[in-house]
C-alpha cells in the first residue's frame, strides 16, 4: 500500500505542473520527438528536459533514442493509477452522500 501511495504521489506531483500536463495531453495524440514537443513551450531546451525527466521518472512517459532523435511516448497504463484513485474517491463519496440522503429521509419520516 505504501508503494502504491508513493507512486500515486509521484504521478500527481508530475501532473501538478501545467507544462507537464500539456506534454501528457500532446503525447495522448501519439509519440513525438523532444524537439517537436519543446518548440510548443516558451523555454530553453534544458529547462524543458527537466519536465521530460520528471515525467519519465514517474513512468508517465518513456523515451526512445534513434540516432540523434529522442522520441517521447505516453505510458497510458500509468494513468490507470490516477483513474483507479479517482474511481475509489467517487465510490467513497457516493456512499457518503447515499448515507446522508438516507439519514435525512429517515429524519423527515421520524418527524412526521
Amino acid at each position: 500500500m505504501a508503494q502504491y501511495a508513493a507512486e500515486l504521489d509521484g504521478v500527481f506531483v508530475a501532473l501538478a505542473d501545467p507544462t507537464r500536463r500539456a506534454v501528457v495531453r500532446r503525447l495522448g495524440l501519439g509519440p513525438t520527438s523532444v524537439g517537436d514537443l519543446a518548440r510548443e513551450f516558451p523555454m530553453t531546451l534544458p529547462s524543458f528536459m527537466k519536465h521530460v525527466r520528471t515525467l519519465e521518472s514517474t513512468g508517465l512517459i518513456h523515451t526512445v533514442k534513434s540516432g540523434r532523435v529522442r522520441t517521447c511516448v505516453l505510458n497510458r497504463e500509468r494513468l490507470v493509477l490516477v483513474d483507479d484513485w479517482l474511481a475509489e474517491q467517487h465510490r467513497i463519496w457516493d456512499e457518503r452522500t447515499d448515507r446522508l440522503e438516507q439519514f435525512v429521509t429517515n429524519l423527515k419520516e421520524n418527524q412526521q
